[in-house]
């Protein structure tokens, strides 16, 4: 089987990876706080690749494409605890509260520290997925400033996060695909994160590339995995997701068509 999921009240989902090992990618329209219960997650983005085991916790920003790698680990499958901290329920909380938002923004994914607060927080809603009836609106509401209030009193920093409220706006377009190329989304999501419409992101793509997007992700991608296979010895059942391509066939494929041999003789001459 592959993932399911336990979403009974919308913001607070359980979700469960029955198979041993789960590639998929995202881009999150709202920030995100996730408590790993088992197994083992790798989260790779443009700048860096952080490992999560069971018991952590991270939040995960909005509008960050990454790669997400869930493993079975101890004989226990991907769990994970996720609470949506919703873009509108923030700005109610910082209309309504009185804080300091002086701390500049950021957009970076922030891991927490062992922390009782955040241990008690979410053995407290693990048992909701037993309930046979609905949560009460009013105590998901409460579960979530509960949350938010904690993230804020062990890490200072964290208004910098859940304060941004910004849309995206029109970015340096070089810039960002650049740093993004090897996230496999689709051309109508990298045209919201650098603030255009479809039809402007390609025209101001072909002016700054001077080809199709598609044909240059593509070159793109396989010049990673090139390098990843060279350079770094790894295997191209390894490298294949991470760099951008749905399954291995289409990969190789792609990779013969570019180069003219196929990734395994890279790794077999090593």
């Amino acid at each position: 089987m592959a993932e399911r999921q336990v979403n009974r009240y919308a913001d607070i989902i359980l979700t469960c990876s029955e198979n041993q090992h789960c590639r998929s990618e995202i881009v999150l329209e709202d920030n995100s706080l996730v408590r790993l219960v088992s197994g083992e997650l790798k989260v790779v983005q443009a700048d860096r690749t952080y490992i999560f085991h069971a018991g952590d916790t991270f939040l995960f920003p909005r509008n960050q494409p990454s790669t997400m790698v869930k493993h079975a680990k101890d004989g226990k499958p991907y769990n994970a605890l996720i609470m949506r901290l919703t873009t509108t329920y923030l700005r109610d909380y910082y209309t309504k509260n009185q804080v300091d938002l002086s701390h500049p923004h950021s957009h970076e994914l922030v891991a927490f520290t062992s922390s009782p607060l955040l241990d008690s927080f979410f053995d407290s809603i693990l048992p909701y997925f037993k309930l046979e009836q609905q949560l009460p609106e009013k105590l998901i509401l409460v579960k979530t400033e509960e949350a938010i209030e904690i993230l804020r009193s062990i890490n200072e920093n964290i208004d910098g996060i859940l304060s941004d409220f910004t849309e995206s706006g029109k970015i340096d377009l070089v810039d960002f695909m650049e740093k993004n190329y090897m996230f496999n989304i689709p051309l109508e999501k990298f045209s919201y994160l650098t603030g255009r419409s479809l039809t402007t992101f390609k025209r101001d793509f072909s002016k700054s590339f001077q080809t199709t997007p598609q044909k240059w992700l593509t070159k793109r991608r396989l010049e990673l995995a090139h390098y990843q296979l060279s350079q770094q010895h790894r295997k191209p059942v390894d490298v294949y997701f991470e760099t951008g391509f749905e399954n291995l066939s289409h990969f190789s494929r792609a990779f013969k068509n570019h180069f003219g041999y196929n990734p395994t003789a890279i790794t077999q001459n090593k």
